[in-house]
């Protein structure tokens, strides 16, 4: 696992100065303490900072083919490198390492463009094609490995966190107000938005191709669920087993200590066993608080101890303030979930035994396994025998008129449910998922940012995959969309800010693409039956986890908020959110929360991190 960056400037003939390039390839340190390495030439720079996994001697980068004509700086692992070489490279190149990289480069030789299909694997990628003059970069399909990029037209720079395209100088740093709204409303800032104007995110499963006449972006991938395939049950769970081991199995290849997250719940649990079959003995890492509400190492812990695994096990009494402005480093821009604590944890105890850890992540997005799919399949019944003027007439007026009920478990809270039924579909579903919805955004944001976000809505960001889906079945059209946004950008951007800041690599079996796509041909039916989410997975996994992993209670990865707010974050927050005000927020608003909360009143613990997150930003990188 490696970090990149670079810069082009298509009619500059003078070469790129390597001192710019290792100012940016500086802020990478931490994703590749290993070894750096840079590429100069007349109006192109690569850099790459390296996390040794493979081929250990061998591995430098920035790597070119034969003649020079083809450059690489490549973050990420191919799983399938072998298998391309075989088919493609068996004769007519010369192979100077054991890397995946150069596997890229030859293959790049041979496909052009067409070259990123075949890869199988997490990936961001630069490649220099001196002969053509122009620079691609691209992205692997679930959007594991991050890649961003600013183009004003002269000068393109791109690299694996904002901070290195910072380093570059010339940056900047206006804030984009529609990402500022999206940012409340999902905690993240969706692509290919950032909160900076002027900086994108490559979306995944593209690849952008810059030259002399500008830039353009391509998609080489989709996810289809368009077709489902009738099977016996039986049939599902023998297939879908086979293809899960054998994405564990790829996974396994390194030349440096492996290892696993195990967390107790069925997906961590289920790659362990998988792993614990092919390659034992496994070694595992887990994380408790001192809250005892948040601690779920006991069940972890036992589950290992059943396999032998070499367990290791940490229970962690976070120092609040001094994670929080650490996260706000990291994470280059505003990132308001607060599972980035436990998983920062985790990994940083990771990587005191192992260099690379696999992860369940993708099991709840796959199989619809979050609560919220349930309650969004049972609306859409009601909404599919009640017409649509009658639930905006009837649903309306109720949800307006019956009590907020936010402290209860979601199946009491009526209001959300009525306000949900009274609208359409995809707006129903972002009512239920967003985490300040409309109304309480126009309390919390300043006048002045409404006024310039002039009725602008964040449901937008939902609603580009809404209409992209390829599918009528109202389940299989959330997942779909929850994979392109939710996975991509919360998920995902989690795990990988969170590992890298500890020098590990994670990789995840359940994102592997030839597992998805086999997992999107299963009806919707066997992933949701009777109100149980991930149906088909489970029984899968019945040869291989014990009914008590199974059939247990679904936990989130969270922290102790509330209470953090109350005591050990209290003084720091209150200083960081009221002591430097400014017009992105509205501060009598955060103030009645901020009371509500230390009265104990209503729990705005969720709301106050988000904000606190934001303003940590702030300081941080120093943004008005």
């Amino acid at each position: 696992m490696c970090g990149i960056c670079g810069i082009y400037e298509p009619q500059r003939e003078i070469v790129v100065e390597r001192g710019v390039l290792k100012a940016m390839a500086d802020t990478l340190v931490h994703r590749g303490p290993d070894d750096e390495g840079f590429y100069c030439g007349p109006g192109i720079g690569l850099a790459h900072r390296r996390l040794s996994i493979i081929d250990l001697e061998g591995g430098h980068q920035p790597l070119s083919n034969e003649d020079g004509a083809v450059w690489i700086a490549f973050n990420g692992e191919i799983y399938n490198f072998q298998e391309l070489n075989r088919k493609y490279l068996a004769t007519g190149h010369e192979f100077r390492t054991r890397s995946d990289t150069e596997t890229i480069v030859h293959l790049y030789e041979e496909l052009g463009e067409r070259c990123f299909a075949e890869l199988r694997g997490m990936f961001a990628i630069a490649l220099w094609d001196a002969k053509r003059k122009r620079l691609l970069l691209a992205r692997d399909r679930v959007g594991k490995k991050p890649l961003f990029y600013s183009w004003n037209g002269r000068r393109l720079l791109f690299g694996s966190e904002i901070k290195a395209l910072m380093a570059a100088g010339d940056f900047s740093p206006e804030m984009d107000l529609e990402a500022l709204s999206d940012y409340f409303s999902y905690l993240y800032v969706p692509a290919p938005k950032t909160i900076y104007r002027n900086v994108r995110k490559l979306r995944p499963a593209h690849y952008l191709v810059a030259d002399a006449r500008g830039i353009r972006e391509t998609a080489y991938w989709d996810l289809s669920f368009k077709e489902p395939r009738q099977r016996p049950e039986p049939e599902w769970c023998e297939q879908l087993l086979d293809s899960y081991r054998e994405s564990v199995k790829v996974r396994l290849v390194s030349d440096v200590p492996l290892g696993a997250f195990l967390s107790g719940g069925v997906d961590s649990s289920s790659v362990v066993a998988l792993m614990n079959q092919l390659q034992p003995p496994v070694t595992t890492c887990s994380i408790g608080f001192t809250e005892e509400t948040y601690n779920e190492a006991a069940e972890a812990k036992e589950f290992a101890t059943s396999l032998h695994a070499d367990h290791h096990e940490q229970i962690v009494s976070p120092k609040a303030i001094d994670i929080v402005k650490k996260l706000a480093w990291h994470y280059d821009e505003p990132f308001g979930d607060s599972s980035a604590v436990p998983t920062y944890y985790v990994s940083k105890i990771a990587r005191q035994h192992v260099t690379v850890a696999l992860s369940g992540d993708g099991g709840d997005e796959n199989f619809a396994g979050y609560r919220r799919y349930k309650f969004d399949v049972r609306e859409n019944r009601v909404r599919s025998l009640v017409p649509d003027a009658i639930r905006r007439t009837v649903f309306g007026p109720l949800a307006a008129w019956y009590p907020k009920a936010d402290w209860a478990p979601r199946v009491f809270r009526a209001k959300s449910t009525l306000q949900s039924l009274a609208r359409s579909p995809l707006e129903g579903y972002f009512n239920s998922m967003s985490s300040c919805p409309p109304e309480m955004k126009g309390m919390l944001l300043g006048p002045d940012v409404l006024r310039t976000l002039n009725g602008y809505d964040s449901i937008e960001a939902l609603r580009y995959y809404y209409d992209r889906a390829d599918t009528e079945d109202p389940l299989s059209r959330v997942q779909y969309v929850d994979i392109k946004t939710y996975l991509v950008d919360d998920i995902l951007v989690k795990v990988d800010r969170a590992s890298m800041a500890n020098s590990l690599e994670v990789r995840c079996p359940l994102l592997d693409h030839r597992l998805m796509e086999t997992i999107a041909q299963i009806p919707s039916g066997l992933k949701l039956q009777r109100g149980i989410g991930k149906y088909i997975f489970k029984k899968a996994l019945q040869p291989i986890l014990p009914d008590s992993i199974l059939t247990r209670r679904k936990w989130g990865f969270g922290v102790p908020l509330a209470t953090w707010f109350r005591r050990d974050l209290k003084e720091y927050a209150y200083e960081a959110v009221f002591c430097r005000r400014d017009h992105y927020l509205n501060y009598s608003f955060l103030d009645q929360c901020w009371k509500q909360h230390q009265r104990g009143q209503r729990d705005w613990s969720s709301l106050l991190w988000t904000v606190l997150m934001f303003k940590s930003w702030q300081e941080v990188f120093k943004t008005a």
